[in-house]
């Protein structure tokens, strides 16, 4: 399964492999828990304000990770790849042509 990612992404090593996968986790597990700490720093408890939190964390996961994938992308030396991985993200959902 990773020599399949490693074509796919047509990538040189398997360094650069797990340095992306590792940019995917930290990114994700980022946003996962920046999610949690605004709906609790908003107040905000799932009895009463349900579709708030929702809402709220849907918007944190789809922007949110766009930007942070970019930031971890960078810090683990692979944004080159996470610009063009963002590039086809974003025509995909119409924000680009």
């Amino acid at each position: 399964m990773l020599s399949k990612l490693k074509s796919h992404w047509k990538l040189k090593n398997n360094f650069d492999l797990w340095m992306i996968l590792l940019t995917f986790a930290v990114t994700g597990s980022t946003v996962a828990y920046l999610s949690k700490a605004m709906v609790q720093w908003m107040s905000l408890n799932s009895t009463d304000n349900l579709w708030s939190i929702i809402f709220l964390k849907t918007f944190i996961f789809i922007f949110g990770y766009q930007l942070l994938i970019l930031f971890f992308g960078f810090i683990f030396g692979k944004f080159q790849f996470f610009w063009i991985y963002e590039k086809k993200i974003l025509k995909r959902m119409g924000f680009r042509k």
